[in-house]
């Protein structure tokens, strides 16, 4: 194993760096040449086609099948053109990344390519394997396709790929696209019911989505020499080096060549793919990057984020690298996060989140913050549920991950604002008086330049003109957290709606009743809204205090999505039926056991086979040379010293791990899965993890560098 780490490195090391050129100069020049687009559609539809494929996108009505004949021909020939072979419905299953199954166009019995309109709106994959939560039967394995219009259709290699939900044939969501989609209308008509009361010209309001990318860059070869990145995505072992982010040299420093070469090449290809890729930089950890796009609508932008990290993948392999995406894939340095940048925006063209000069969209502005932060308060164990994981447990509260603490920032100014408003909220209002000026109202765009420095320690903080959900791992689907952001908003919008109709209702001025039912809710909300370091212990006492939960493992998170309030929630706004959430709620438990259950048997495994054997011959070689030195006369203190320190580590390596396995023994019989997947957490990860970690690390240190298996953080984390 050793000689294995040795050729890794030389390999790693003489790597050549792998050329890059982009099609053109410019990118408007192919930007988008791989999407059957709205470009794609007006030259090759008839212009009747064109409005009912528009009519599906912007308002959901439903094509018919001699429109999806006339779109499949065009798309047919469209992608014909470009050397396509194959096509497929790509759709998003519960097991956290896409899916595909490629049919050909060519038909060999009629000699000739064919794509009908119905194989353009539906398919019927085997849904056997994939998860299903105990929705069906094996022998019930039907499941179905069904082609997603405001998606854009696109090719991926010699693929024409099908944005699609994917369902049961009872009709319930095996997927994360199907419940965005329902909690997009949720969203929507909760919204407008809002933005009328200011201007009775916006008919429609999407959700924004801005998704950051975080993740690590490591050589092939010296990924592959590490089985626990290969089975488990992460290292379960790994001394910290001398030198790791403390000097925060690596933050927006200089990229490293093949590096930058990468980024060059899977930005091609994305921007190929309509992605709107727009920023890159080194993040904070050493061999950890970003990558950024424009905000897009939020069906379009979680589409784009999953393919976009299957092309980092893919890409990957080209120039000899391996991206990892797990969330905590090295101890002790930074880990990886999706940030999820929200935002709504009117079909006038309004940022709702974006202050202004004018005093009626601020006070708008500010019915929608209110009403966002009210939100997170009532259903925050809602919102730690939906960004919990096994990896995202390795992450949050450290290394500049927020914590389990579901909490908002909103920056010194609008915090001011806020206090104002609530405290003033009495203030009689005589007629020609500037209610606006009166309550502060008028300082809010103030806040770009107050709120532009981020508190990095906050799950859930505004930015200037949007909402950073900070909390999301960087393997996750964002379409789980953002379902579940989308429908607590507009379940709080719709109890605004009703509030101000009761204020309203008794006689009181259409603003003074905002402004009375948004005092309420700053008053309500106030325990969510916090401004200091997430990580310091004093804000853990303070969290209990204000009766904020810290649900620090997943399993114990998950328990939310049971609660009655969350099934009520979801089913009131036809996103996800009680059905379907005890469904989740069993795939995220099963999935949670198996990584833990993996990550657990690949310590053993490397401990057993590799560690531990590596170790007592490095021991015995000690041994003989600390009798060689006695049999001279010479001092062997030193040696007798890490001969006991050796052994004091193995002793502890071995009786941890075969305890973790007889832990491990035991709950494998537990058939309550809730009660499995808590001792997964607590009599597994918790009560072994650690402690082999340790005896593991101190190892590494003790052991002579040249014979240790393993290649080692200063190696995976340097040399690119």
């Amino acid at each position: 194993m050793a000689t294995l780490r040795q050729n890794a490195l030389l390999k790693a090391q003489e790597r050549p760096s792998v050329s890059v050129t982009a099609p053109s100069l410019k990118i408007s020049d192919y930007f988008g040449v791989n999407v059957f687009g709205t470009k794609q559609m007006k030259e090759s539809l008839a212009p009747s086609v064109y409005k009912k494929v528009t009519e599906a996108i912007e308002k959901g009505s439903k094509i018919d099948p001699s429109t999806a004949e006339e779109i499949s021909s065009a798309v047919k020939t469209w992608a014909l053109a470009k050397g396509v072979t194959h096509y497929t419905h790509w759709f998003q299953p519960l097991t956290g990344s896409t899916a595909e199954k490629h049919d050909a166009f060519f038909d060999a019995h009629a000699g000739i390519e064919k794509f009908k309109g119905s194989a353009l709106v539906q398919q019927e994959p085997d849904a056997s394997s994939f998860p299903n939560g105990g929705i069906r039967s094996t022998f019930e394995a039907r499941g179905y396709t069904a082609w997603d219009p405001s998606s854009p259709i696109f090719i991926f290699g010699n693929t024409l790929c099908i944005p699609t939900i994917f369902v049961a044939y009872t009709g319930e969501a095996l997927d994360y696209k199907t419940p965005l989609l329902k909690s997009i209308e949720a969203i929507n008509e909760a919204s407008v019911a809002i933005c009328q009361l200011f201007d009775r010209n916006v008919k429609k309001i999407t959700p924004s989505l801005g998704v950051e990318q975080e993740y690590f860059v490591i050589d092939k070869a010296l990924f592959a020499t590490r089985p626990d990145l290969v089975m488990a995505g992460r290292s379960v072992f790994g001394h910290n080096p001398a030198r790791g982010q403390q000097l925060d040299d690596h933050y927006f420093g200089t990229i490293p060549t093949r590096v930058k070469d990468f980024m060059m090449d899977f930005e091609i290809e994305a921007l190929k793919l309509g992605i709107p890729v727009s920023t890159r930089h080194n993040e904070v950890a050493p061999g950890q990057f970003e990558v950024a796009p424009l905000f897009e609508e939020i069906n379009k932008a979680v589409d784009h984020n999953q393919l976009l990290m299957d092309v980092m993948d893919k890409v990957a392999e080209k120039h000899s690298l391996k991206v990892l995406f797990h969330e905590k894939p090295f101890a002790g340095v930074n880990g990886s996060g999706k940030h999820n940048n929200w935002s709504l925006i009117t079909d006038t063209g309004i940022n709702l989140f974006q202050p202004s000069n004018s005093a009626r969209e601020n006070l708008q502005f500010l019915t929608f913050l209110v009403a966002t932060v009210k939100a997170v308060y009532d259903y925050a164990d809602l919102l730690r549920a939906s960004i919990a994981s096994a990896g995202n447990d390795f992450r949050l509260g450290a290394n500049e991950a927020p914590p389990a603490i579901i909490s908002v920032f909103l920056g010194s100014t609008l915090t001011s604002i806020l206090d104002e408003l609530e405290k003033n909220g009495n203030i009689k209002i005589e007629k020609g008086d500037n209610m606006y000026m009166k309550l502060g109202i008028s300082k809010i765009p103030e806040i770009i330049l107050d709120n532009t420095d981020r508190n990095r320690t906050s799950p859930f903080a505004f930015t200037g003109n949007k909402f950073e959900f900070r909390a999301v791992g960087s393997q996750a689907n964002s379409a789980g957290p953002m379902t579940v952001l989308n429908v607590i908003v507009a379940e709080t919008l719709k109890q605004l709606a009703k509030d101000i109709e009761k204020e309203t209702s008794s006689g009181k001025e259409k603003k003074i009743a905002i402004v009375n039912v948004l005092r309420k809710y700053i008053k309500d909300s106030k325990k969510v809204r916090f401004e200091g370091d997430g990580y310091s212990e004093e804000w853990e006492k303070e969290a209990a205090k204000r009766g904020l939960s810290n649900l620090k493992s997943t399993p114990f998170a998950l328990d939310t999505y049971l609660d009655k309030k969350s099934i009520e929630v979801f089913a009131k706004h036809n996103v996800l039926s009680g059905v379907e959430l005890h469904a989740r709620h069993e795939i995220m438990l099963e999935n949670y056991i198996k990584k833990v259950q993996i990550e657990s048997r690949v310590m053993g495994d490397l401990a057993l086979n590799h560690i531990i054997p590596t170790a007592i011959l490095y021991q015995n070689k000690l041994i003989e040379n600390a009798n060689g030195l006695q049999g001279l006369g010479l001092d062997n203190t030193a040696a007798i010293e890490t001969i006991k320190d050796v052994s004091r580590h193995l002793e502890s390596l071995k009786s941890n791990v075969n305890q973790m396995i007889e832990a491990r023994k035991r709950l494998n019989k537990e058939s309550d899965i809730v009660k499995q997947a808590k001792g997964y957490s607590l009599e597994v990860k918790d009560a072994f993890f650690d402690k082999i970690r340790y005896a593991v690390d101190k190892l590494e240190l003790l052991v002579d560098d040249e014979s240790w298996p393993l290649v080692k953080y200063r190696e995976m984390l340097f040399i690119k």
